[in-house]
């Protein structure tokens, strides 16, 4: 439940911040009409000498910003929202996940001369306070053998039970990214079918217009091929994400096998004295 909060969170500021921008231009564009309206009224003669050496709208350069913004309306708002909602709740999740594993990467090294420290000086106890003190899962793998270890049971059981929450560790980390992986598959997806339906109304164009001219072939293409450009530049975003989190998993998934390894051997070591 808290995972799913933040991510509609998460899903919230972006759409708010998008949506925020958009009205923003809409806003400046009649305040611009209307200053335009004024210089037009009071200084007719002051109009011709800027017309001459201003830039024709067409002219004017656009920011990044606003060209894609020009771009995500003459899309359309039906596919190009879609594949703008699978982007933003990708990166939700992905960022989600990011924090989580950053979170979950420990210092393994540093636990492990700590257990030793308390094991060497029989202090068990301590050793299970110090794993339950420190976050990550590969302390709670620890503090699951340490339990068992008092417990007295064998070491093979030991082993045992650190493979079992080993497997169980490996599938959280791994939680929540085949969904970024269903969203790398959605975005170009619906980009296709936008692309469709954009070479359908291209082709109603023509057939309502009676002819086949590069005006009314042009707006129908610009929407299909909109649409794919949208939905592959979404999958290559979230794509680097979800290449990004399965290397941080792979990295700790490596340091839990290394660390249990160095722990079972810690155990052997002093389980003899």
């Amino acid at each position: 439940m808290k995972k799913l909060i933040a991510l509609l969170t998460i899903v919230g500021f972006m759409t708010f911040g998008i949506t925020n921008l958009f009205a923003q231009e809409e806003q400046a564009q009649p305040e611009e009409a209307a200053t335009e309206q004024v210089v037009e009224t009071v200084a007719p003669a002051v109009e011709e000498e800027v017309a001459t050496t201003t830039l024709t709208p067409a002219e004017a350069p656009t920011t990044f910003r606003e060209s894609i913004k020009r771009q995500f309306i003459d899309g359309g708002p039906a596919f190009m929202g879609i594949v703008l909602v699978i982007l933003l709740l990708g990166m939700a999740i992905s960022i989600e996940r990011i924090i989580y594993l950053t979170m979950a990467d420990g210092n393994s090294k540093k636990l492990l001369a700590g257990i030793e420290a308390k094991m060497q000086a029989g202090d068990v106890e301590g050793a299970k306070q110090l794993c339950k003190d420190t976050r990550g899962p590969v302390a709670s793998i620890f503090t699951q053998g340490l339990i068992r270890y008092q417990d007295g049971q064998s070491l093979d059981e030991v082993e045992k039970s650190l493979v079992s929450y080993g497997a169980v560790a490996a599938g959280k980390l791994e939680s929540g990214l085949s969904w970024v992986g269903l969203c790398i598959s959605l975005a170009p997806m619906f980009g296709f079918m936008g692309t469709v339906i954009g070479m359908i109304q291209a082709f109603d164009a023509i057939a309502a217009a009676g002819d086949m001219s590069p005006t009314v072939v042009a707006s129908g293409m610009k929407v299909a091929l909109l649409t794919t450009v949208f939905g592959l530049i979404a999958a290559i975003i979230l794509q680097i994400f979800f290449n990004f989190i399965a290397s941080k998993i792979e990295k700790i998934t490596s340091d839990m096998e290394n660390a249990s390894i160095s722990f079972m051997d810690i155990l052997v070591k002093y389980n003899k004295k």
